[in-house]
């Protein structure tokens, strides 16, 4: 099996692989296809960060880092982080240890880019996500400032992070 992950900036995305990444998320959120690739073009930006997972030449595994702003405590200034946003594996190929290896991809990455990371998950993937060394916040922890969140948030690539309030931003 011939297994190889590449990560591409929105910008060095070709249409045939938006189009490929449009209908792998299509298996887990039911929409048209077109649906998600209008979804792409108005929220995902140029600089935004697209780990790909294929076996032969086939797409079999997504993740998408989104470089977005974020605030600790009110008084300090913006700074970047990785918004963390979709996981998934085509549908016939879960269950292989595949989302072991691209999220070891995304953990290198995430610290190579020296940015932390945080992500919004169920309740039943915050175990998952700790496998990998993600640390989960407090609710009161986290504020989003044009986002509803409800979920769980955690975090990954920040030390002390302790009791800190992190305003995040999820469009810009």
């Amino acid at each position: 099996m011939s297994i190889y992950l590449t990560s591409l900036t929105t910008t060095n995305l070709k249409k045939k692989q938006i189009k490929e990444i449009c209908k792998l998320k299509n298996q887990q959120w039911k929409y048209r296809i077109q649906s998600h690739i209008n979804h792409f073009k108005k929220n995902i930006k140029s600089d935004d960060i697209h780990n790909l997972l294929y076996i032969k030449a086939k797409l079999i595994g997504y993740t998408l880092l989104r470089k977005r702003n974020f605030k600790i405590n009110k008084a300090s200034k913006n700074s970047k982080y990785l918004l963390f946003d979709t996981l998934i594996i085509h549908k016939n190929h879960r269950a292989k240890k595949l989302a072991y290896l691209i999220m070891t991809f995304n953990n290198t990455l995430i610290k190579q880019t020296k940015y932390f990371s945080f992500l919004m998950c169920k309740e039943e993937l915050v175990n998952f996500y700790k496998k990998f060394g993600w640390v989960k916040l407090k609710k009161n922890n986290i504020n989003f400032k044009d986002f509803e969140f409800s979920s769980h948030g955690m975090i990954y690539n920040q030390r002390n992070f302790g009791n800190k309030k992190y305003h995040f931003y999820v469009n810009r």
